[in-house]
């Protein structure tokens, strides 16, 4: 590796590492003594990180700056500018094929929520429900969730994720999906993001089934779980996911607005607000073993 420059420990170059994590630059900050040193990969050149450092000093603003880590002449440098951060830049097309996962579990969402009508094809919909049911002189029955396991019909644990009853509940998860997902892959890989939507989805699911029974759907679990994993990451590693802090409170006014019936009463329908409790502990919970999946 090679040094690009050594500071006093009491300088914080936190802000400084999180724009090198964000446009993917390899370092590492070692302290020796009293003094601290920023190292980066021989792919790198340094004078151009020196460059970016000196301009972060002067209090420049580098979110108008995108820095390409790809081997450069002595004539070329690695700076470019950008107006955005290095997602928001792409184009939606390209995006969307970067961050494949989160677009197929939008384009999941809106398919199977259109096929089941709403909640009004029920041959379809008792196929996708947590647990099954059944309709038995004009009322909605179930085998429970114990029918589930015996049955294997393990898929249930999770399908509900896709089912929305309202044009307004799915667009409003779908949007948080599109922001807070493709963010968390592109800048943590599909691996994390994965396991993130399968640990806060069963998890969410199952809590809102011991409390409603199985006539619930919703991604609503999975958006607190992305908004409350990246709201406690970003407090705890320097590689920041870079998503608004004010976000959890947004959360935690949802939470209220939910639990007191005003969400019902402007058209969202029934909320499953033990669903986003459980999605946004689910992320908070994630954080640990996101740092183990998230790629480096």
């Amino acid at each position: 590796m090679i040094k690009v420059i050594s500071v006093p420990l009491r300088e914080d170059l936190t802000e400084f590492t999180q724009f090198l994590w964000k446009n993917e630059v390899p370092h590492r900050v070692l302290e020796q003594g009293v003094f601290q040193e920023l190292w980066v990969e021989p792919g790198v050149n340094p004078e151009d990180i020196y460059t970016l450092y000196e301009m972060w000093r002067r209090g420049e603003d580098l979110s108008s700056i995108r820095f390409s880590t790809e081997t450069v002449s002595d004539s070329e440098s690695g700076l470019t500018p950008s107006t955005s951060s290095p997602a928001a830049s792409q184009g939606f097309v390209d995006l969307a094929k970067q961050a494949w996962f989160s677009s197929m579990l939008i384009f999941s969402s809106i398919m199977l929520s259109f096929l089941i009508g709403f909640g009004d094809n029920f041959d379809l919909l008792k196929h996708l429900t947590i647990a099954e049911v059944f309709m038995q002189n004009g009322a909605v029955y179930t085998y429970g969730l114990e029918g589930t396991i015996e049955s294997i019909q393990l898929w249930r644990i999770v399908t509900p994720i896709f089912l929305h009853f309202s044009a307004a509940h799915i667009v409003f998860n779908v949007l948080w999906i599109w922001v807070a997902g493709t963010r968390i892959e592109c800048f943590q890989g599909r691996t994390a993001l994965i396991g993130l939507v399968l640990f806060s989805g069963v998890i969410s699911n199952l809590a809102q089934y011991w409390v409603s029974g199985p006539m619930f759907g919703g991604l609503s679990g999975v958006v607190f779980a992305f908004l409350g994993y990246t709201w406690l990451w970003d407090r705890l590693d320097p590689r920041k996911i870079g998503l608004p802090p004010a976000l959890m409170g947004f959360m935690v006014l949802w939470l209220v607005l939910g639990y007191s019936g005003v969400l019902t009463s402007i058209g969202f329908g029934s909320i499953a607000n033990t669903a986003h409790l459980a999605g946004l502990l689910a992320g908070l919970a994630f954080v640990p073993l996101g740092k183990l999946l998230a790629k480096r």
